[in-house]
């Protein structure tokens, strides 16, 4: 009898390669991808509802020192599910909804209890943008409409009797309006904030003077593709040296903000793609291994996904959803003459967001594989997060498929990380209104935890615990010594044990603004008893390393991270 010949197995990747390749040949978009795991490091991660409705959409996030999330969306779309407390109701003339709106536009969530508490947010913060100032205050900018210029602040909670912090909103303004922008701590505690629609500037934020202007760059300019952008929210990353690396449409550049002078420009990155809003792809500044008082950190940047020329025009007017881009590409800014190097990710994607992990893996989650970021623009959610391994073993291996989620996470969807690990996820909504019946996404109000891999309890008794920190207040001076105490059940150092800092961004539009995570150079490792131990490490060199604020520092251990805890850097 004649043997039965075997099929080859597809793998997830050849999979989703081949169904689109189908569906391409019809002019048709492939549906929505949800693929088998990948992974085999602590079976792909889970899921988790932490509530069916926190009562508005989630487009903004920033984590703040204190155990919360400020969570916030938009005030010109009329009321959202969440009532403000005690009959309150903002009154604002010139708002476009609602003159008098007694619903809530922002809240802060409890990470803790699962919680939430409605905040009163006064003018429009439709995609706007923040950044943390070196005190922990969430400094917020722009929007739209009568918040287009508006500076707001959100301080935590801390010590205040009954909860009661709130938005403040400054009588000081913006130069220019700011939607669409991208903001930046820098190394003196100031913010800078950077183009929006039609502004070819950059500002700061305090002014140096009260006379102080905005500043032109022409490379926003440059950068604007005609009828389409393809350049707001552009990607910003403070370099080791002090200066800017700014990515705009395909073209990047190292920007001294201080003398407004672009230093180089550097390579295009390779393809036809377009990687900004609303082609929108993402970019993170990878982790940098800090070595020394002396020794410069090298920085390299990776941009993935993103959308072809001409699909904005083709999904906003033609309903015509063309596939999103596949390719990612690394630049190692630091080096005198750098070159991109390109990778293939498993499915094409667009407006998703990408999270530096506390173990040095980078997680992209969110978004579609089809269409562009607007109004009903995206098509066929992309479920499964992926994890990259910035060290992994050959390009082809690198990316591993974790298990899908079951909400579709379209446009206005955003992500960040908390200090337990886990990733929170929550938004879409791709309507200029609320609608909950909209085909095939309607507006999403939930909030879901995803636990990556490395929360399984198969690595328990690999999970560091912190004691203590041997620092004064939690607070950490440049190039000082410190140690932190930890107990881990099963000790493998062979497998590696890092001190990890973890800047927490503020996310909107799949870019997470300020991350960035640097290992610390460590000086000892000591036994104290059977499963404590304490490593000494040196705090970051400088403030351009490290721009001052909170941090979540992690212990790391065989690339299982602990609970972080914060410490203040200055």
């Amino acid at each position: 009898m004649a043997s039965a010949i075997k099929k080859p197995m597809l793998s997830a990747t050849s999979a989703a390669a081949t169904l689109a390749f189908f569906f391409s040949l019809f002019g048709l978009s492939s549906p929505d991808l949800a693929l088998p795991t990948t992974s085999f490091f602590g079976g792909g991660g889970r899921w988790s509802l932490l509530r069916p409705s926190i009562g508005l959409s989630a487009m903004h996030m920033q984590v703040l020192r204190d155990g919360t999330v400020v969570i916030f969306d938009r005030t010109d779309f009329g009321p959202s599910n969440l009532s403000l407390p005690r009959g309150r109701c903002r009154r604002d003339p010139a708002d476009v909804a609602l003159k008098v709106d007694c619903t809530a536009h922002a809240l802060l969530y409890d990470v803790e209890y699962n919680s939430i508490r409605p905040l009163t947010v006064q003018t429009d913060t439709w995609c706007s943008s923040g950044a943390v100032r070196p005190d922990g205050t969430l400094l917020q900018t722009g929007g739209y409409n009568d918040g287009e210029r508006k500076v707001r602040m959100f301080a935590p909670c801390l010590g205040r009797r009954g909860n009661s912090c709130d938005w403040t909103e400054l009588k000081e303004t913006l130069v220019e309006r700011r939607w669409y922008a991208s903001n930046h701590i820098l190394p003196d505690g100031r913010v800078i904030i950077v183009g929006g629609r039609n502004v070819f500037t950059y500002e700061f934020f305090p002014k140096a003077s009260a006379t102080e202007k905005s500043f032109y760059l022409k490379f926003l300019k440059e950068t604007r593709d005609l009828r389409e952008e393809n350049n707001l929210y552009p990607f910003l990353h403070l370099l080791p040296d002090g200066n800017l690396f700014i990515f705009a449409n395909k073209r990047s550049i190292l920007f001294d903000y201080k003398k407004s002078r672009v230093i180089k420009e550097f390579p295009v990155i390779p393809g036809s793609d377009k990687r900004n809003y609303p082609s929108t792809g993402s970019s993170v500044l990878l982790p940098m291994r800090l070595g020394g008082r002396s020794v410069m950190p090298a920085a390299e940047v990776m941009i993935c996904g993103g959308s072809p020329p001409g699909a904005f025009t083709k999904s906003d007017k033609l309903r015509v959803f063309v596939e999103a881009s596949r390719s990612c590409g690394r630049l190692r800014v630091s080096d005198p003459n750098p070159e991109w190097i390109m990778e293939q990710m498993p499915m094409p994607r667009v407006m998703s967001d990408m999270l530096l992990l506390p173990n040095g893996h980078v997680l992209m989650i969110n978004g579609a594989t089809n269409g562009t970021a607007g109004w009903e623009d995206g098509r066929n959610a992309v479920y499964n997060p992926v994890l990259y391994l910035p060290d992994g073993p050959g390009l082809a291996r690198r990316f591993e498929v974790l298990n899908p989620a079951r909400i579709p996470r379209m446009y206005h969807s955003t992500a960040v990380v908390v200090p337990d690990g886990r990733v929170l996820v929550g938004g879409s909504n791709p309507h200029s209104k609320y609608n909950f019946t909209a085909y095939p996404y309607p507006t999403d109000l939930s909030l879901e935890a995803f636990y990556p891999p490395y929360l399984s309890p198969q690595f328990a008794i690999l999970r560091p615990s912190i004691l203590s920190l041997e620092a004064a207040e939690q607070t950490v001076s440049y190039s000082e010594r410190f140690s932190v105490n930890f107990v881990v059940t099963m000790y493998r150092p062979r497998h590696g044990l890092s001190v990890g800092l973890l800047a927490p961004p503020f996310t909107t539009h799949s870019f997470a603004m300020n991350q960035r995570l640097l290992w610390l150079d460590v000086l000892s490792v000591v036994r104290l008893s059977s499963f404590a131990y304490r490593i000494t490490v040196a705090a970051p060199p400088s403030a351009t390393v490290a721009p001052p604020g909170y941090y979540m520092l992690f212990v790391v251990h065989a690339e299982i991270p602990s609970r972080g805890i914060w410490v203040r850097v200055r």
